[in-house]
């Protein structure tokens, strides 16, 4: 870490901001971590489609089916391979155990991430929910020096409340949240708490709304800033780009555009088989997909079919791939 406790949300301030993506965690056919799979991905990423910032090991990246130590290790990697290159780190500490949240953390911390992130738990038998989440986070917040951001998202069987945010939002070194939420509450907590807390939510569809409408500066984050991108086709962050530099209407001629990508990916993808079917697409690309760990579901034959006809009719992309 280069910045103190107590410099967490200036810090946060100034380098989260931009298109920050959550990576899909690459395994190899006996479902081993693909370490240079994975480096591979992120130098495409940071290099070729311009990502600011990575959101490693969450949920997209099936970090309940991984050891603490083979999530440490992808901590590890994912620093040494943006080490120089500009773009961020935040690390998903997020688990049903606390002790294994604050040593995910710790691990984070020492190996030189930016930041972190932890969802919000499932609680059992508790209703009166408020004192506890505050005393999670406190916890947390208290255990590392690091930037956390919060995470609430209907996986847990409810939402935080804006206020609540707002509350957990004055410890020194709570920096964000991707807030899984409807407009309204995101929109009330930026209007509560946008003076010391970095409001997102991980839908592309609200992104440039929320930049024009919100004065968001920081996309946190989900797979389409790869999903929807090539080196020769960087649509999403044309748009943002030009939302920064608050050429609206151009802005959203350039949003507007992925549409037949969008629904493509979205149309294709079975409700069961999310990890897998966004894998396959990254293969479509030239990334590194492969396998998923159980107990995800694999693709059959006829929903592979079915996502490359829609790949090869969406616009995006021409390159020549082993999954095609």
């Amino acid at each position: 870490m280069n910045y103190r406790r107590d410099e967490a949300k200036a810090h946060a301030g100034t380098n989260m901001t931009g298109i920050w993506a959550a990576a899909l965690q690459p395994f190899k056919p006996d479902l081993s971590i693909d370490e240079a799979g994975m480096r591979a991905n992120i130098c495409h990423w940071v290099e070729d489609l311009g990502i600011d910032g990575l959101f490693i090991g969450g949920k997209q990246g099936e970090y309940a089916s991984m050891t603490v130590a083979e999530r440490k290790r992808v901590f590890e990697i994912a620093v040494d391979a943006t080490r120089g290159t500009g773009a961020g780190t935040i690390m998903s500490c997020s688990d049903q155990n606390l002790e294994t949240v604050i040593a995910l953390a710790r691990h984070a911390e020492a190996v030189g991430a930016d930041f972190i992130v932890v969802h919000a738990p499932v609680l059992h038998f508790v209703t009166d929910r408020d004192e506890v989440l505050y005393r999670y986070y406190r916890t947390i917040s208290d255990a590392v020096d690091i930037g956390i951001a919060m995470w609430s998202h209907p996986d847990s069987g409810y939402l935080m409340s804006p206020e609540l945010c707002a509350r957990i939002a004055k410890l020194p070194n709570i920096v964000a949240i991707k807030y899984s939420v409807p407009r309204e509450m995101y929109a009330e907590l930026t209007r509560l708490a946008g003076d010391r807390l970095l409001v997102s939510t991980a839908s592309e569809d609200a992104w440039l709304d929320n930049i024009l409408g919100l004065g968001w500066r920081l996309y946190l984050c989900s797979s389409p800033p790869f999903l929807l991108q090539t080196a020769a086709d960087r649509r999403m962050r044309d748009y943002t780009d030009l939302a920064f530099a608050g050429k609206a209407e151009e802005a959203r001629r350039v949003r507007n555009s992925l549409e037949p990508v969008r629904r493509a990916l979205k149309d294709t993808r079975p409700g069961a088989k999310p990890h897998a079917h966004q894998k396959y697409w990254q293969e479509l690309l030239g990334q590194v997909g492969g396998p998923v760990r159980p107990p995800m579901l694999e693709l059959t034959e006829a929903e592979k079919v079915a996502t490359r006809q829609a790949f090869a009719r969406c616009g995006l992309g021409s390159v020549q791939t082993a999954a095609e």
